[in-house]
């Protein structure tokens, strides 16, 4: 399925788009060694079109016939706008001629994970429901960045509602599966799989994701590219699928996928800061990454949390990764934050308590009347109001515990999953239809489910700023990539940059897939 819209465009920002670190230069130098347009970081590129060395309209033709030439192997671009964004190159173009560029991102080509609005163009979040929904308005993070000259090329795919995650991981049933571009028979990770696989394949220069329980970070180590979730109230999320506010409102970040580091660097100051809807998102400065200097930066670091342990090489490139900070001057020490498994399971007691409210809701508001098979319950027993309340302070109790535990590091580095990609699995039968909910008794036992501490998902419980690099490629036939996470305090997001810089220099980041 495709889409266009009439080419007609405003390059609307919402109010509040935070200003550029005054330590940053205004337009980023590069130092991508890369030549080859569809492959090189948007920070080159936006170099390259700026000093007139490429025209946007060049850049836009190159990246849509190379999301063309992928798509009948990836199905990573579900919906385009070819037509737009050829008119806003030309546009583009016209405004560099009169010495009046659009911004730092001006010409650069984009894709957006499906599960934001964008104005004209349709947006499905991956349920049938939305399946010819056309927003009037981009959510606040597109906004932004095509006002800072970037062009919108299409949206790419996404589980339902970012949620419904099962064993062919980037699947949803408007549009299908998405494949790995290291190997058509793996997953891409999920659930912005469709915007690591794009990026990863060259059909995008970057991407904007969401990350509820690791789907920035999970993408970026499957498909080996880099992948940002900011600090809890650092980036709006207005216009996305599953927004802002409610009880789950701290779990739900929104940040860059890219191919370089420095991309980062370039994107965050783009996208952060108030939008005046978001009402978590605070006018926190940011800090430069260019003016962090890595000795002396305290790290603990973990290679297995002791309950779901990596592969043997996983945990034998955090090692190596953990060795590299060392001898850039940090302070290396084997540590974790405390009641990690607690926190899991509380957050798994947590989300539960409201049985599945949070389902019924998404589907009853995108009038989805048949969801895909691995989608959580829409049903189940509700937990009395005080025993969810109790949850609540439980989880704000080992995250205040975490937090005072932090304050003897800069920075935790630890595997950013298990495994590499898995295998794309058949699709699964129809979930059975729950039994009606039935309410726990006053003085019944409050359930808790056991979960795992898994790597990435507890980094959105606690709300600190994490990211995903490239670190190595899994041994054997395919050569999948591998990704290390770091880990920062509340804010520093600064520190984060630099220390994924330095691993990325180390082990030598991005490769270009064989696709």
């Amino acid at each position: 399925m495709s889409a266009t819209s009439k080419p007609a465009l405003s390059r609307r920002a919402l109010l509040g788009a935070a200003p550029l670190p005054a330590a940053a230069p205004r337009y980023r130098v590069s130092s991508d060694s890369s030549d080859d347009p569809l492959f090189m970081s948007a920070t080159k590129l936006a170099g390259l079109i700026r000093a007139g060395q490429l025209s946007a309209s060049e850049a836009v033709r190159l990246h849509i016939a190379r999301i063309e030439a992928l798509h009948p192997r990836l199905n990573a671009v579900v919906a385009r706008c070819f037509e737009r964004a050829l008119y806003e190159a030309r546009e583009a173009d016209a405004a560099q001629a009169r010495g009046k560029p659009l911004g730092p991102l001006h010409g650069v080509p984009m894709t957006i994970k499906d599960s934001f609005d964008t104005e004209g163009l349709v947006s499905t979040g991956g349920t049938l429901g939305r399946a010819h929904f056309i927003p009037g308005q981009d959510a606040t993070v597109v906004a932004r960045v095509r006002a800072a000259g970037a062009i919108l090329l299409g949206k790419t795919n996404t589980p339902e509602f970012t949620l419904g995650v099962g064993p062919r991981g980037t699947d949803n049933l408007v549009y299908g599966v998405t494949r790995n571009p290291y190997h058509p028979d793996y997953q891409p990770g999920a659930s912005s799989g469709g915007s690591a696989a794009n990026v990863a394949a060259g059909g995008a220069s970057f991407d904007l994701g969401s990350d509820f329980y690791g789907s920035i970070r999970d993408p970026a180590h499957a498909c080996g590219v880099v992948g940002l979730k900011p600090t809890h109230g650092r980036v709006p999320r207005t216009g996305h699928i599953i927004g802002y506010g409610g009880a789950y409102d701290a779990f739900q970040g929104i940040g860059p996928l890219v191919r370089r580091v420095e991309d980062l660097a370039l994107l965050l100051p783009i996208i952060a800061g108030p939008d005046q809807r978001d009402a978590a998102v605070q006018p926190v400065p940011l800090g430069d990454a260019d003016a962090v200097d890595l000795r002396g930066l305290r790290v603990a670091v973990y290679a297995t949390n002791g309950e779901n342990p990596p592969s043997a090489e996983i945990q034998e490139l955090v090692r190596r990764c953990a060795q590299s900070l060392a001898e850039a001057g940090c302070r290396v020490r084997e540590d974790m934050p405390p009641k990690m498994g607690e926190l899991a399971g509380l957050r798994g007691a947590y989300s539960g308590a409201a049985g599945g409210y949070l389902t019924r809701s998404l589907l009853q508001r995108a009038g989805t009347a048949t969801p895909y098979p691995s989608l959580p319950p829409a049903s189940g027993d509700e937990l009395p109001c005080a025993d969810f309340t109790r949850y609540a302070e439980e989880l704000d109790a080992v995250r205040s515990e975490q937090l005072a535990w932090f304050e003897q590091y800069d920075l935790i580095l630890c595997p950013a999953s298990t495994r590499a990609a898995l295998p794309i699995g058949e699709r699964p039968a129809p979930l059975p239809l729950p039994p009606p909910a039935k309410p726990a008794p006053a003085a019944a036992p409050v359930p808790r489910r056991r979960m795992s501490p898994y790597y990435l998902g507890i980094y959105n419980t606690n709300g600190w700023p994490a990211g995903v690099v490239r670190a190595g490629s899994a041994a054997g036939e395919p050569a999948l990539p591998v990704g290390v996470q770091l880990i920062a305090r509340p804010w520093r997001e600064d520190q984060l940059i630099a220390a994924l810089r330095h691993i990325e220099a180390y082990t030598g980041g991005y490769r270009r897939p064989p696709i």
